[in-house]
Formats: structure tokens, C-alpha cells, sequence
């Protein structure tokens, strides 16, 4: 055995024996229980950075733990390959992006397995790759089949220099984000997957989720958004000034507030409702108003804080119980995506209804007030919106009714006049998966001038995305200006057509990626029966991030698959772990424009004076740097670690034992490069106890009949230790109370200096637990310490340690001593010491009597198993 802990040495050659012996691929095994361990599957950027490590890590060690458990365990690892980044960066590099995110692939793959995550690798997959992207176009055709994908005219933001459609969050002030060209709203043709068909058992389902964090529960819940309430119709008037008069024309809305439709004051239509697009035609200034709405930003956070404008109609429409006229506007905080594109509104019982109504100078008409008499007489709705639900007034023959009561009386009311009905709505809007891009999976749809959009036909699948391609100066999709890609012949009449050349959302691959890994290597079907073994994934782990759309989208699809007798199971994932981020220290320079120049932390000096406090810092250019605190590494703030630096100096396992021990996984982890030495410390110091307890002379066998009081206390710390890691690792996931767990028995163990063979025995005994108990989280040199205390079997094929019940047994229990309320010594008792001896051994004890010399004893006091209480004066 070397006597210096060498990672250099230990990690290739452990990592190398895994390999040869296939120790990570598995089939399945219907004898067995199975337990399928899932890490959310990363974008190949080129490089891993800490929050790839801490997220596998974590992945990494459920799964060993399992699998020392006698479970059948598959943790599979592959790439979520398509998206915009690898776009950019090939019209940057003026690289293909297959030839770009290969590369990529073949990297972090190496810098994965150099972590020693036992992955099947034999089920690597690449989303990218044809023989994935097939069968999602597959499946696409059988929803086209069922009803459930159908194609509308959408409104997106269009950036017109990259001439594609742009997420809300590539919006940056009103501009696209690559070309800085002004975004505008367009409405464009978009394929869509009817989720909303799905809303109520998606909803319901998340009951089921009870072993997902309740915060990511609550945000599914919300996103689908189930509400109850009332739809409704206002007549549109007749355009004769002063008319009461109704047209054909009918202005439909929905409310969960009916209760307060007496107070309505106004109607609000969206820009591109068709209303505000008639009135505009005789109305330059609204023309205008609908022009500029146009580049507006349509994310819910930003409509919640931006200015509330709007213009007048003229239109007005006709109250469906008063029928009094309201005037119809248009807003711009009216979404034509949101119901029907437009909305009642209630100035003096809505924030953002008052708000402009006092910006334009519209009645504001109070129809509720509090059941609090003293809150309803110091009401005032010039000074701001009621909002709670309380008693009408102001509203006819609904006076006096609670709001719950007037609710459904306003209800049946509109029902009985055929105006109106109780109905359910979702916040949740049908998924809009056509994408302009050009790396993306081809949707399989051909446009024939006669036949319409026709499916292309399952023998032509997949349909194939050119990989050797030229980005032209515009960004721009160039399939779209391909025709030996998008002409084609029609399936059903033979004539020329043309194919589609918008590519899905990457949110699609991701959708079902987990249970494609069941069975990668399918040529003939999308999934087979090896996705009843394994499926639903026992654990998920992933970024709080992802907590709304993939999970929502992958849930989705799952049902989806259910229904096409493709899985059993109503859920993909039983438990999720959702981990927090890596944090680091930030710095920046102030540049002389005002701008802030991000510094390493590594090129920082922190200046200190004698006693240690922070005077402050400067860069590696001697520059004055400010520190900014700790926020997540990012390039933006360049305050990332490089993991592979890392591993070449302190090794694998000292990232991993870092990471696990920084903090809870659910936590967010504070970096810090003394922890991470203290990690190789700890594994620096547990090697030295295994190098001097070998070198002495051979082992005898451990007698647990035959042990003194020191040993089998030895035993007793080994045992309660184990029982602690036990559950730490198994229910709770607190991997960092586990290390420290083995931290505290490696300590007890240097103060262990029994020497006889059975003292040698207990040693062997307790540093083969650790070893065992710490087999997951730091595998490489537990495999090496593992042979070198003489064990020739795989660590990675050894059963979980099972508990000695009766090492946990105590003959003896420390007990304090107290006179008169304070501490002054500690007393060894026998379990069964009758009272007696108690107080005998507590008088006997040397520090109590030097303190008992001058005083006279009235009164001893034992509370059994904790404490002796001399009361003396």
C-alpha cells in the first residue's frame, strides 16, 4: 500500500477496471426490484461546470446507494442536443452545428466519465441523432391522427432581421436580443399539441406527486390555473349616437368575480382583437396604438409592471343586466392568447382595472363593500381598489347578498336570459411547438396547393434534417432556403408540394427522452415492453428551473404515451429532488463609463489587517475591485470554477465529497476552495488510518464475546454511526450529515488505541464500515481501500453493511454531576446500577470532592440514564 494518497494513481485505474467489467450496464431482470435513478440530461455546451457536477453527484451516489440496496439500477445519461445555442454559435464559429454539438458531446462525455458516474453508456442518446428525433415525429402524426395537434394562426414576437419567432425572454427592450431589431407582433401559422384536452387530470394528477417538493406541486397547479366562474356575453350597441340599440354582434368575456358585474364600467379588447382592428381602419390614432403594441412584450411579468394605456373604440357594448351602454376600449395589458381577447372590467374591485380607469378618466362605480362595518364606513374607492369579497350594493335586486350568494345569483340570472353560463377556465394555453430555427427536429407535415397539410407518411420517416449547412449574413433558417430539402412530391396525390420547414420546440425531445432510455436501441417502435420494467423513474433529479414547463410537458407526454398503449404508467416521475444552486463569491471593477467589469474570484486579493479583518480587495492588475457577495456561478459574472482544474489537482472524489458535504442537496451550496481542500483532507487522513493500521501485524478474527469495555464502545459508535448513515442516505438525502457522520467515527477511531489483535479486529471492523458507508459518495478510493483491507470482491457488487443490533447495546452510560445546579463532573455507571451505587460512585469521584470539602451534603438527586444532583451548603 502506498503511504501517500495519489488520485492520479487510484482514479484512471478503478475507472478502467468499471469499464472492463460492464459494471454500469444492466438489463432487466423481473426477479429483481428495479430502481431507476434519472439526472435532468444536459446541453452539450462544451464544458461541465459545478452545477452539472453537484446535480450528477447527487444522481450518482442515490444510485450506488441503491444499488448496495440489491436493486436492479439503471442511471442513464445522454444529450438534450438541439436549440438555439448551438445555432449562435455555428453563425459565430461559421461551424455546422452537428459538427459543433459532436464535438461538444465527445467532451463533457470525457469529462463526465472522469467524475466516475456510473452510467450505462450503453444507452447513451443524443436528441439530435435521427434515430431519437424519428419516432417523436412518429408520434407527432398519431396526435395529428387523434385530433390532439392542430394548426392556427398564433401571435409570437417576430424579430424581422433573424426573420424567426422569439421567445418572451428574447425580448430585451423591445428588441430582438441577437439582431437588436425592434420585435414585432405578428400573427404567423403554428402547429400546436391540444395540453388543454389534458388540464383536469394533469391537475388532479399532482396529487399523486406526494413525494415531489410541495413548492414545485403548488407551481404546476398554478400554471394550469383551474378557475370557476362565469362566461359571458355583451351585445355589441348599435353605432347610432346615443342608440341602446344591439347588433348581431356579440363581445364574449369570462369572470370568476360575477359578484361584481353591476360594477362594470368598461370592456377591454386586445390590440389584435378583431373589434380594435375594425375601429383602427377609420382611426389613425388607434392605428397608431395597435402599430406600437405590436413591439410590446407579452411575458405575464412584464404585463403586471408596465404602463397600462389604451384608446377608445368609440364602440360601446350593451350591460347584459342594466343594459346600459360601456364603452370599449383598447389595452394593451389585454392579451388576444387569453381567452377571447377580452375582458369586463371592474375598476373599483380590480388594481389593475382602476389603475386605468384613473389614468383615462373612467367611472369607477363601488358594488361591494366589506361585511366589516367599521372597514365598509372608511372605505374610499377614489384612493384605490376593494378587492376582498364582502356585501353588494349598488346593484339592483342583488343589494344585500354576500358575494358567495350573489355569484351564483347573477349566474342563474344570465343563465335563465341565455346570456351567459357557469364554465371552467384554465390559465393553461395549448403548447405551440413550430419553431422558425433551423436546429430543431423537421415537423412531418408536406404542403400540397390540393390536398391541404398532409401527414408525411410513416415509410418516410424520419424526415431528415441537412446537417451540412451554410448560415447565411441574416441568421436565418437555412432550410428555408433549401429546395432540395423542402421540395417534395405529395403523399396522397402525387404532385409537387413543399415541405414544412419550421422544426419543434426542443421542449418536444425532452418531453420523453426518460423513456426512450429504456430502450434506445429499438429500430422498429418508439418504445417496448422494457418501458413497463423500468418506468415510472424512481428518482428524478434536477434544477428548481424546470419546474414548470418540462416537468408539465414530460408529464404530458406521458399520458399522451399512455393512451397510445406505449406505457402503463399515468406518471413519469415517482420522486423528484430538486437541488439547489452552486453559489460563489462575485467581484467587479468599476469601468470609467459606469459599466462593471466582472473579476475571477481566483484573480482577487483580499487585503487583511493584523487581526484578520477585510480592508479590502483588488484584481490581478492591482485594480480597487468591489465585492458583490455570493450569487450563483454564472459567465455573466464570471464567477464560475472550472471542475476539471479541480479534478486534475485534488481528484474526483474530492469534488464529489464537496459537494455532498457543502450542504443539503435541496440547498443551495456556498463554494468555497478551503472546503474543498478539507474534502481531500478528510480522504488524506481516513487513507493514512487504513496505511498505519495495516502496517503492523497480520489480523486476527473479531470475537465480540471477547471485548473490553473500550472496544465494545468502539463498536457501539461504529453501529449508531452506520444506523444514522442508514437513514441519512435512504429517506432523508442529507449526504452532508452522513460524511460528517464518518468524519466523527474516523476521529473517535485516531482516539481508539486498543492494540491487542481483538483492539486490531474492532479497527478493521470500523474502517471497513466507512469504507462501505461512503462507498457512494467517494467510490474511486473506497475501491482501492476496499483491496488494500484485504477484500477481493467488487466494492460496487457489496451489499449495504446490515446493522448489529446488538453492538448497539451499552454496559455503560456517562452520567453528569451537578452540585447545586452546576456542573463538576462526569461519572461512568453500569446500565443496571441501582440508585445506590449511583450516588456512591458520583460521592467517590475526585473533582466532586475537592468541590464538596467544605460543604455538608442535605440531599443527592438521580435522574436515571442523564444526571446526579448533590445538593449541599
Amino acid at each position: 500500500m502506498q503511504e501517500q494518497y495519489n488520485h492520479k494513481d487510484i482514479e484512471p485505474t478503478v475507472q478502467q477496471m468499471w469499464e472492463d467489467k460492464k459494471l454500469f450496464e444492466v438489463t432487466e431482470d423481473p426477479d429483481k426490484e428495479k430502481f431507476y435513478c434519472l439526472s435532468m440530461f444536459p446541453y452539450p455546451s462544451g464544458k461541465l461546470h459545478m452545477g452539472h457536477v453537484r446535480n450528477y453527484t447527487i444522481g450518482d451516489v442515490i444510485s450506488r446507494f441503491q444499488r448496495m440496496q440489491g436493486k436492479n439500477v439503471l442511471q442513464p445519461m445522454g444529450w438534450d442536443a438541439f436549440g438555439l445555442p448551438a445555432e449562435n454559435a455555428a453563425i459565430k464559429n461559421n461551424v455546422p452545428p452537428a459538427a459543433w454539438t459532436d464535438a461538444n458531446v465527445a467532451e463533457m462525455g470525457a469529462q463526465l466519465r472522469t467524475m466516475g458516474f456510473a452510467y450505462d453508456w450503453s444507452r447513451e442518446l443524443a436528441t439530435c441523432k435521427p434515430d431519437y428525433y424519428r419516432w417523436e415525429q412518429w408520434f407527432f402524426l398519431r396526435l395529428l391522427e387523434k385530433g390532439l395537434v392542430y394548426r392556427k394562426k398564433a401571435t409570437v414576437n417576430w424579430d424581422p432581421v433573424d426573420n424567426t419567432v422569439l421567445a418572451n425572454e428574447q425580448v430585451v427592450d423591445g428588441r430582438g436580443w441577437r439582431s437588436g431589431a425592434l420585435v414585432e407582433q405578428r400573427e404567423i401559422d403554428q402547429w400546436f399539441l391540444k395540453i388543454t384536452a389534458y388540464a383536469d387530470e394533469l391537475l388532479e394528477d399532482v396529487r399523486q406527486l406526494e413525494n415531489w417538493p410541495q413548492q414545485v406541486r403548488t407551481m404546476q397547479e398554478n400554471w394550469i390555473g383551474r378557475s370557476k366562474g362565469v362566461e359571458l356575453e355583451f351585445e355589441l350597441a348599435d353605432a347610432e349616437e346615443d342608440s341602446k340599440s344591439k347588433t348581431e354582434e356579440k363581445i364574449s368575456v369570462f369572470t370568476t368575480r360575477p359578484d361584481t358585474l353591476m360594477g362594470v364600467t368598461y370592456l377591454a379588447v386586445a390590440p389584435q382583437h378583431h373589434l380594435a382592428e375594425r375601429a383602427a381602419v377609420e382611426n389613425p390614432e388607434l392605428a397608431a396604438f395597435i402599430e406600437e403594441c405590436k413591439n410590446m412584450k407579452t411575458a405575464e411579468a412584464d404585463m403586471a409592471t408596465m404602463e397600462k394605456k389604451g384608446i377608445d373604440t368609440g364602440l360601446f357594448a350593451v350591460h347584459p343586466i342594466t343594459g346600459e351602454n360601456v364603452p370599449v376600449w383598447v389595452a394593451n395589458f389585454v392579451l388576444m392568447s387569453y381567452g377571447s381577447g377580452a375582458v369586463m372590467s371592474v375598476p373599483a374591485h380590480d388594481v389593475r382595472d382602476w389603475e386605468f380607469a384613473k389614468a383615462y378618466k373612467l367611472p369607477i362605480t363601488q358594488v361591494i363593500t366589506s361585511e366589516n362595518e367599521t372597514v365598509a364606513s372608511n372605505l374610499n374607492i377614489d384612493e384605490g381598489a376593494f378587492t376582498e369579497k364582502g356585501v353588494l350594493i349598488n346593484s339592483d335586486q342583488f343589494d344585500g347578498l354576500t358575494s358567495e350568494e350573489a355569484s351564483d345569483a347573477i349566474a342563474d340570472f344570465l343563465q335563465e336570459e341565455k346570456k351567459g353560463r357557469k364554465t371552467v377556465n384554465y390559465r393553461l394555453r395549448d403548447w405551440g411547438v413550430s419553431r422558425q430555427r433551423y436546429w430543431g427536429c423537421p415537423i412531418p407535415i408536406i404542403y400540397c396547393d390540393d390536398c391541404g397539410a398532409v401527414p408525411v407518411p410513416d415509410e418516410d420517416l424520419p424526415v431528415e434534417l441537412p446537417t451540412d449547412i451554410v448560415f447565411d449574413e441574416s441568421g436565418a433558417s437555412p432550410i428555408k432556403n433549401m429546395p432540395e430539402f423542402y421540395d417534395t412530391r405529395c403523399p396522397s396525390c402525387g404532385k409537387g408540394a413543399t415541405r414544412e420547414t419550421d422544426t419543434f420546440d426542443t421542449f418536444f425531445e425532452s418531453s420523453w427522452y426518460y423513456a426512450r432510455y429504456t430502450g434506445p436501441d429499438n429500430d422498429k417502435s418508439m418504445l417496448d415492453e422494457r418501458a413497463d420494467y423500468w418506468l415510472p423513474v424512481d428518482q428524478y433529479v434536477g434544477g428548481i428551473e424546470h419546474a414548470v414547463l418540462h416537468l408539465l410537458y414530460a408529464r404530458f407526454f406521458n399520458k399522451l404515451m399512455r393512451d397510445e398503449g406505449l406505457v402503463e404508467c399515468d406518471e413519469p416521475f415517482t420522486n423528484l429532488l430538486t437541488q439547489g444552486m452552486v453559489l460563489a463569491d462575485t467581484y467587479y471593477v468599476e469601468g470609467e463609463s459606469g459599466g462593471q467589469e466582472w473579476i475571477a474570484p481566483k484573480d482577487i486579493e483580499i487585503e487583511r489587517n493584523s487581526k484578520g479583518k477585510i480592508l479590502g480587495y483588488k484584481d490581478d492588475q492591482g485594480r480597487e475591485a468591489v465585492s458583490s457577495g455570493m450569487s450563483k456561478m454564472s459567465k455573466s459574472k464570471n464567477n464560475g470554477v472550472d471542475p476539471q482544474e479541480l479534478i486534475e489537482k485534488f481528484g474526483a472524489d474530492t469534488l464529489r465529497v464537496f459537494s455532498m458535504f457543502a450542504s443539503p442537496p435541496d440547498q443551495s451550496m456556498e463554494w468555497s476552495d478551503t472546503g474543498v481542500e478539507g474534502a481531500n483532507r478528510f480522504i488524506k487522513r481516513l487513507w493514512r488510518q487504513v496505511y498505519v493500521h495495516l502496517e503492523n501485524r497480520p489480523l486476527t478474527d473479531l470475537d465480540t464475546d471477547d471485548l473490553t469495555d473500550v472496544q465494545q464502545e468502539m463498536r457501539r459508535k461504529t453501529y449508531n454511526t452506520l444506523q444514522k448513515v442508514t437513514d441519512d442516505m435512504s429517506r432523508r438525502f442529507t449526504f452532508n450529515t452522513a460524511i460528517a457522520a464518518n468524519m466523527e467515527l474516523l476521529n473517535d477511531l485516531f482516539k481508539f488505541h486498543e492494540d491487542s489483535d481483538q483492539g486490531r479486529a474492532v479497527r478493521q471492523e470500523t474502517l471497513e464500515l466507512i469504507v462501505l458507508m461512503l462507498a457512494p459518495i467517494m467510490p474511486h478510493a473506497c475501491q482501492k481501500l476496499w483491496e488494500i483491507l484485504g477484500k477481493e470482491s467488487v466494492l460496487m457488487d457489496e451489499s449495504w453493511p446490515e446493522m448489529d443490533e446488538a453492538a448497539l447495546e451499552q454496559s455503560k452510560i456517562q452520567m453528569m454531576i451537578q452540585i447545586n445546579g452546576k456542573l463538576r463532573g462526569k461519572v461512568d455507571v453500569a446500565v443496571d446500577a441501582d440508585e445506590a451505587d449511583i450516588k456512591a460512585l458520583a460521592m467517590e469521584n475526585e473533582n466532586v470532592k475537592g468541590f464538596l470539602e467544605d460543604l455538608t451534603v442535605r440531599k443527592v438527586i438521580v435522574v436515571k440514564g442523564r444526571l446526579i444532583n448533590i445538593v449541599a451548603n
